[in-house]
């Protein structure tokens, strides 16, 4: 026994019975243990349960009382981009004048707007830029996020991207989880040589990735006028083969079938499906690939929601994540996305938390060791100024995170008292 938290609020354990995800009337019915107390030995959580009947604990255990407070499961976000360089506020402008994507990225924006600063960056530049961001994941709560590549085209410079991210895993405290991304646009240089690059994908990139071991996942952007359907299917087979996970970016903008594809494939998430189909919203119910669906994309494109309500009626298992990038979602609130979940997707507060807990770590294929509060899994959890896990997307917009843990160890805020018995009330 090495830390003790006790007299929470809410302890919102989310799982009761070693759920890998939830889905359903389940997603909204998270397990909840009212003036709630868990144990912490050797980085793992070894017991949780009322105050009231905590084991006895020895003087020189570290006691955390939370009075007042909420403690939940670290923040998982699923989907992010934040190896980039640059900022696009000028394409944020010309959106709000009325331009598309499509006619910034013909003038030069878009994707290839930040490739070129990815490719005139350092991986140390890299390093110092994202490692920002991460701090800022870190103070809202976060404490496992995906990290794709995708802004270098090519392969010296994706493999400067996914170098990057390993570092920045080894130095912690977060745990970030690679996802390789190649297929996230066709550079300028194979703009009349598709084939070409899609032979550079296959032939080099994805082998010399494996061959490295420094991506977990293989992602794709199939979309209309990106990578299609076949293309997207030969791209992730090809990543299979060489042992990769894979993810999907599927209907976003058009419904082409993207979700459909991902299932066949047995993808661990499709993501984004603003305009998912029938057909889709179908298969996903009733398959392991969990719906990751990115409010704060179509709240800054200005665009519909994905139709959570009847990914959750159906029975689909449901994320929320960022989607943190230069041009489409720049931001690391992950609580504000819950938020944007409630308010526009009419997804339960319930259900939000479940989505970027539990269901955001099945995502990624953690959701056997953290995602919950629960004996055996690792000890990644927040306390929040809150009275109850509602409170966390009624009052939007702040950040209510007072103390966050990582493996049993407090990582924020930075100088936290080392130990003794520490009271986070007023």
């Amino acid at each position: 026994m090495t830390l003790v938290i006790h007299n929470a609020a809410e302890l919102v354990c989310i799982a009761r019975r070693g759920e890998r995800s939830l889905r359903g009337p389940a997603l909204r019915d998270v397990a909840v243990i009212p003036d709630g107390a868990l144990i912490v030995d050797g980085g793992r959580i070894t017991w949780v349960g009322p105050t009231a009947k905590l084991p006895t604990i020895p003087p020189h255990v570290r006691l955390i009382d939370a009075t007042g407070k909420t403690v939940l499961p670290g923040f998982v976000d699923s989907h992010t981009h934040l190896i980039f360089a640059g900022s696009r506020e000028d394409e944020f402008e010309q959106r709000v004048q009325g331009r598309s994507y499509q006619e910034m990225a013909a003038r030069g924006g878009g994707i290839n707007a930040t490739v070129q600063r990815v490719r005139r960056s350092s991986k140390e530049e890299l390093k110092d830029l994202a490692r920002r961001r991460l701090q800022l994941f870190l103070a809202f709560g976060v404490t496992t996020v995906e990290v794709k590549s995708g802004y270098g085209l090519t392969l010296a410079d994706e493999l400067k991207c996914l170098e990057a991210i390993a570092e920045l895993n080894a130095e912690g405290p977060l745990e970030l989880v690679p996802t390789f991304l190649g297929a996230h646009a066709v550079p300028p240089e194979f703009r009349d040589d598709r084939a070409g690059y899609l032979r550079l994908l296959t032939d080099d990139m994805l082998p010399e990735v494996a061959r490295c071991r420094l991506a977990e996942f293989c992602d794709v952007f199939c979309e209309t006028g990106v990578f299609s359907l076949e293309e997207s299917q030969a791209l992730l087979s090809r990543a299979r083969e060489l042992g990769l996970g894979l993810k999907l970016h599927a209907d976003e903008l058009t419904p082409l079938g993207g979700a459909e594809l991902a299932v066949r494939l047995g993808a661990a998430s499709a993501d984004h499906l603003l305009c998912v189909s029938e057909a889709g919203i179908d298969a996903l119910a009733t398959s392991d690939t969990v719906a990751t669906l990115l409010p704060g994309t179509a709240f800054f494109l200005g665009v519909d929601y994905a139709p959570a309500r009847r990914l959750i009626d159906h029975g689909a298992a449901v994320a929320l994540a960022s989607d943190c990038n230069p041009g489409t979602c720049p931001t690391e609130n992950l609580p504000l996305v819950g938020s944007m979940a409630c308010t526009q997707m009419k997804m339960l507060p319930g259900e939000a938390v479940a989505a970027l807990t539990l269901n955001a770590a099945a995502a990624l294929g953690r959701s056997n060791r953290i995602g919950s509060l629960e004996p055996g899994k690792q000890a990644d959890l927040l306390v929040c100024d809150v009275p109850n896990h509602r409170h966390l997307f009624y009052h939007f917009g702040v950040n209510h995170v007072c103390l966050v843990i990582k493996r049993g160890e407090v990582v924020y805020p930075a100088g936290f008292p080392a130990g003794g018995g520490e009271c986070l009330s007023p």
